[in-house]
């Protein structure tokens, strides 16, 4: 075995006390950015944490926070077929994503400095220094879906996140329940879900490190998602972190090579994991027995 029992024990654990509030730091600055910002005070905006630092899934090498800047004041939405706007009493908004995004980014240079900003695909990217680590702000229109659901009540909807990428794609994502599902995960496995969880990222991380695999393809959110799909009992019947490992990745390889992975989904419930995403079972499924004879 190429990880001892102890060194999988270690990797357990969170980030440090003090990358912990590197990263409560970078929550911090971003938050005062948005409520000091002239514009954007007018506005109905939420912030919260989203990722593996809110799922408290981060492993120290990877231990940059993602931050949510839900505009609410103009929200997007998924109605049932047939039905649209004027059915819930809604009316065109005002603010469109590219305005909201220009403010957040100007209050973003104005508190971090231009040469910290950096604009990616589907956040924008705030270089880390001595205070505060690496951080991914993601500017989103609240997503109220309906669809989902079948509701006709313009106040049952199942809450998400919208925001269009650089490339002009429209990227949906439901954050508030991946955390809550993760947390009662945790919960009833005795919270062995969340250490294996970060035992499998620090797995994949040497792997990306080694050459063996490819970090955009095989990344951290899926190794999240893949074990959200072990069995509460497979995790829990064994007594040592090295039993837990195996046991997941057999269980992973073999579902998947008995088809019985079609239905999985990532750990919101709301988006199938396989099923059009840019990862596929092929993809995991050659990670998994990788994985297996790399640790030994």
């Amino acid at each position: 075995m190429k990880y001892s029992e102890d060194q999988l024990k270690n990797w357990c654990l969170p980030p440090s006390a003090s990358e912990q509030e590197k990263a409560e730091n970078a929550i911090n600055m971003i938050k005062s950015a948005i409520h000091s910002d002239p514009t954007l005070k007018l506005w109905d905006i939420e912030i919260f944490v989203q990722g593996s630092y809110a799922n408290n899934t981060n492993v120290k090498s990877s231990s940059d926070v993602d931050v949510c800047i839900m505009l609410k004041s103009v929200f997007a939405t998924e109605y049932p077929p047939g039905l649209g706007r004027s059915d819930y009493g809604f009316v065109e908004g005002t603010i469109t994503y590219a305005e909201y995004k220009n403010a957040v980014l100007k209050a973003l240079i104005a508190k971090f400095g231009q040469e910290n900003i950096r604009i990616g695909n589907k956040s924008i990217k705030i270089k880390s220094n001595t205070y505060h680590v690496e951080a991914d702000a993601v500017v989103a229109l609240m997503l109220k879906n309906y669809a989902l659901i079948n509701s006709r009540n313009p106040d049952r909807y199942v809450e998400g996140i919208r925001l269009f990428s650089s490339s002009g794609e429209a990227v949906s994502n439901y954050p508030k329940d991946h955390i809550s599902n993760g947390h009662s995960k945790n919960n009833a496995t005795n919270y062995a879900y969340k250490k294996l969880v970060r035992i499998f990222k620090h797995i994949r991380n040497d792997m990306v490190s080694d050459g063996v695999i490819n970090g955009d393809v095989i990344t951290s959110f899926l190794a999240e998602c893949l074990i959200w799909n072990v069995p509460n009992d497979v995790i829990t019947k064994y007594t040592t972190w090295t039993g837990r490992l195996k046991g997941a990745i057999a269980y992973l390889h073999t579902a998947i090579q008995d088809g019985k992975h079609t239905e999985w989904g990532e750990v919101s419930k709301r988006l199938y994991l396989f099923k059009d995403r840019k990862w596929t079972d092929v993809d995991a499924k050659s990670f998994l027995l990788k994985m297996w004879e790399y640790v030994g």
